[in-house]
Order: C-alpha cells, then sequence, then structure tokens
C-alpha cells in the first residue's frame, strides 16, 4: 500500500505529526455543523505565522488565504473559546506528581493600548519601563503549561497562586520564594500536596526539598520557549483575550511538538 506523501511543511508550520495531534480537535469535521474543516490546517498555520514572526496580520502571506478572513477567524475563535478547548485537550495527558507556578512580565507595544472602547479590564499595569503585562503560569512536571493567567505588570505574583493551583491534585507544588507565605504553604498543604518553596529571608526558616527544587528550572525553560514566539514575548495585542488566545496557540504546539 502506497503511503501518502505530505509536502514538507514551511518555517513556523505543523508537521503532518503535530497537525494529527489536534486535526479532531478542531471544529469543521464531518458531522459538525456549518463549514467543513477543508481549510483548517491552512488557517491554524496562518495564525502561527503571525504568531511566531510578530508581523502585523496586513502583512500575512497570500498562501494563507485573506488576511483579513484569516483574522477574522482566529478573533471568533478566541471569542468561542476554541483555541482554549484544544489546550484544555491536550493537558489531560499531565504529569500529576509535580505542579509548578511562575510568573513573567512582556512588554506590551503602545498599540495595545490604542483605540477607543477597549476592554474593561484589558491585563496591563505601567511601571518604569512602560506598559507591561504579566503571565502568571501553571506547568507540569515536565514544564508543560497547564493554566495561565493574566494581569497588568505590576500585580504580585502570590495574589494568583490560589487560582492557579484550584482543581489541580499534585504531590508537590514547586515555586520560588516570591511565594513564600504561610497561607499559600497551609493552601497547599489543604490539597494534600507538598509545597516546595524555599523561605525568604525575611521569614522564619522552613525545611523544603532542595533536591526537587532544582526540577523548577523546567518552567523557567517553558517561558523560554513561549517567548520564542514574537506575539508572545512583546503583546500587540489590545484584547486580553486575544493575547491569551495566542499563549493557548504556542502552548499547543509545545504540547505536540
Amino acid at each position: 500500500m502506497t503511503k501518502t506523501k505530505h509536502p514538507r511543511p514551511r518555517r513556523y508550520e505543523l508537521t503532518q505529526t503535530q497537525w494529527e495531534r489536534i486535526e479532531d480537535l478542531l471544529p469543521g469535521k464531518a458531522g459538525d455543523p456549518g463549514r467543513t474543516a477543508a481549510d483548517n490546517r491552512s488557517f491554524v498555520n496562518g495564525v502561527l505565522w503571525v504568531l511566531r514572526s510578530g508581523a502585523r496580520w496586513s502583512d500575512l502571506p497570500t498562501r494563507y488565504g485573506a488576511y483579513k478572513s484569516v483574522h477574522k477567524r482566529f478573533t471568533r475563535w478566541a471569542a468561542k473559546g476554541i483555541w482554549e478547548l484544544v489546550f484544555q485537550s491536550l493537558i489531560q495527558d499531565r504529569s500529576n506528581e509535580y505542579l509548578m507556578i511562575d510568573s513573567s512580565i512582556v512588554r506590551a507595544h503602545a498599540q495595545a493600548a490604542t483605540g477607543k472602547g477597549g476592554p474593561a479590564h484589558p491585563a496591563l499595569g505601567r511601571c518604569r519601563g512602560g506598559l507591561s503585562t504579566k503571565i502568571h503560569m501553571a506547568t507540569d512536571g515536565q514544564g508543560r503549561p497547564v493554566r495561565f493567567i493574566l494581569t497588568g505588570g505590576q500585580r504580585n505574583d502570590i495574589t494568583q497562586a490560589p487560582a492557579l493551583l484550584a482543581g489541580f491534585k499534585p504531590k508537590y507544588v514547586l515555586a520560588d520564594k516570591g511565594y513564600d507565605s504561610r497561607q499559600l504553604v497551609a493552601l497547599i498543604q489543604s490539597l494534600g500536596a507538598q509545597a516546595v518553596i524555599p523561605p525568604r529571608s525575611c521569614q522564619q526558616p522552613r525545611a523544603y526539598d532542595k533536591a526537587r527544587y532544582r526540577l523548577r528550572n523546567r518552567i523557567e525553560r517553558c517561558f523560554a520557549r513561549l517567548k520564542q514566539f514574537r506575539r508572545i514575548a512583546t503583546r500587540f495585542d489590545r484584547k486580553p483575550s486575544h493575547f491569551l488566545a495566542f499563549l493557548y496557540l504556542a502552548s499547543i504546539t509545545l504540547w505536540v511538538g
């Protein structure tokens, strides 16, 4: 039996193996109402091109279709939560022994704050470096994203820790000393988990598992990989839902990669 040959993907595009991991998770399959999914792969690759390159939508190569149509569809999928649904489907294969939490600040381009009628909660903050957004993230033990929360860049890391932990049941929670507080440690213990968080110098000394703590560099490496996508390294999107959709798509590529 002759195997079907697929063209070699261009830079930024999904490989055949990666595409097969998400193909059936996207809308438009046979039996779904509305249009078919014949162009889903081209559409997703077009969005990936924008995500990776950081270019304007109007610079989208014509091989992916009319940029206005691709952008409109991206916006519609973001509003319907489709990118998040695909992400949530993939993370069911996560490793549950460890949960790591951390945050990272990204600079926001001026266009992220322009225009009238913007969102009531834009997840933008102003600090010395200008406008910024803070990505609060949880990953599994392999350093793969499992949850995101967006805030302004000035928000304290620990304020989002309970929401990052909600619903997960790990054995160990790893975080840096910025998350050290008696309340958070107690919350982690109430989940049946062990807090692997070094104490701050101003706090009472507390023992923690130094060997397991060394695994925490995996979440730092995850942030580094996400920021290889230029639309993540700098926020250009006015709506946080669009920036979050890009985060989900970038994470999808990490899960299927």
